[in-house]
């Protein structure tokens, strides 16, 4: 877990995966922690770079400052968007349960720009009434969080996973003891005031290339089916998915239900085998985030009349087609280009060789893809690229 100071607080957060993939932020549900997505992150982290993050007052994060006034989703949102800027991603996949949907929500009327991808899980345009958030604020500073938690807690899950497991309830109910009671309170009374009706449709057809998905509990009492399914309709009709027998917290619930969901929403749309027509800007994303939007930046200056068709082509083919199809990972993918390019000695054996680094690519790795090219392809072309590579950096230990 690592720390980053925000307008004068600390918030912590973990940044998880290579720098090369595509960042994924996943946003928390009130009263909980970052840890609900851990069960998610094997199955995430192989195909992309995932950021987690406590809200204000719970976990790690520090409580929201006395002094500070009424939270607002807005706040929220900057958070999020200063951590996105943190890890260095101008574009992200944004995936937020009931109040981290909230933060989504908020992240596509203001700043659908920055998102790839929204999935909103168990949330809504409008969760509740101002009236029961306003009561909840003033019992939570009352009579605390641990003795709320025996009322909130049971509804985050179905009553067939709580009647099979316990001891689910018992943990959650120490972690929200844990939680800063004036954020909670704070909190509650901002999702009081939250409402998104009318505010998400014009920035989604503004912004049609940001996909967005919807997943539901059919026993979730907090946002029942009928709330997300009018946030779907706010949502210009985006698709919803309710999971039978499931409540509030699906991550929790059946994290590899919720994670094979996610691996098949935010994965680049490549349309049908033999319909394939990767467009231009799906490309141009993929090789930023491989690459580094600076060598991409600079490859696209020094382009000419001559070749910027070329530069075009490759952009679609190369990174729309071949790197943006999620069949193979991006790690897999830098070993077969580096291998390929050792043994052609072709001159781009450089970049994929920094490339590999920013895919996370070990040295041990490494080591075994050059040693098949020196098997399969000539002991020469893979001396010249072990040479190369140390140069480059890789391999800092003598023996």
């Amino acid at each position: 877990m690592a720390f980053l100071d925000i307008d004068g607080r600390s918030v912590a957060y973990r940044l998880l995966g290579a720098e090369a993939l595509p960042l994924v932020m996943l946003a928390h549900p009130l009263g909980m922690t970052q840890a609900v997505w851990d069960d998610l992150l094997p199955a995430l982290l192989p195909r992309y770079r995932v950021l987690t993050w406590d809200l204000p007052g719970h976990g790690a994060s520090q409580a929201w400052p006395a002094d500070g006034g009424e939270i607002a989703p807005a706040a929220l949102a900057a958070e999020a968007l200063a951590l996105a800027d943190h890890a260095g991603a101008s574009r992200f996949h944004f995936v937020g349960t009931s109040i981290g949907g909230v933060v989504g929500q908020q992240l596509l009327a203001e700043h659908a720009e920055r998102l790839l991808s929204a999935t909103l899980t168990n949330t809504g345009a409008v969760i509740g009434t101002s009236e029961l958030w306003t009561t909840r604020a003033g019992r939570v500073r009352d009579e605390g969080l641990a003795v709320l938690s025996g009322e909130i807690v049971p509804r985050w899950f179905s009553a067939e996973r709580l009647a099979a497991e316990p001891v689910l309830e018992t943990g959650w109910r120490t972690q929200m003891a844990r939680t800063d009671a004036e954020s909670y309170a704070r909190l509650c009374e901002m999702l009081g005031r939250t409402d998104f009706t009318g505010k998400l449709a014009g920035p989604l057809s503004q912004n049609p290339d940001v996909r967005v998905r919807l997943l539901g509990g059919s026993e979730d009492m907090a946002t029942p089916p009928a709330t997300l399914e009018a946030l779907a309709a706010e949502c210009d009709g985006a698709p919803l998915e309710i999971l039978e027998n499931f409540a509030h917290v699906p991550s929790v619930e059946s994290p590899g239900a919720v994670a094979g969901r996610l691996l098949a929403w935010l994965a680049v749309d490549l349309g049908e085998v033999g319909e394939r027509g990767v467009d231009y800007a799906t490309g141009l994303e993929t090789r930023q985030q491989v690459l580094g939007e600076e060598h991409v930046a600079r490859s696209t200056a020094n382009a000419t009349s001559l070749d910027a068709p070329f530069q075009q082509m490759i952009t679609r083919l190369a990174w729309g087609e071949l790197w943006s199809n999620d069949d193979l990972t991006r790690r897999e993918r830098s070993m077969i280009t580096t291998g390929i390019l050792a043994a052609l000695g072709r001159e781009e054996l450089t970049l994929h060789l920094k490339t590999a680094k920013r895919i996370g690519l070990t040295e041990a790795e490494l080591r075994q893809v050059l040693m098949h090219v020196a098997i399969y392809g000539g002991v020469p072309a893979a001396n010249h690229a072990f040479a190369l590579a140390k140069k480059l950096g890789w391999g800092q230990e003598k023996r």
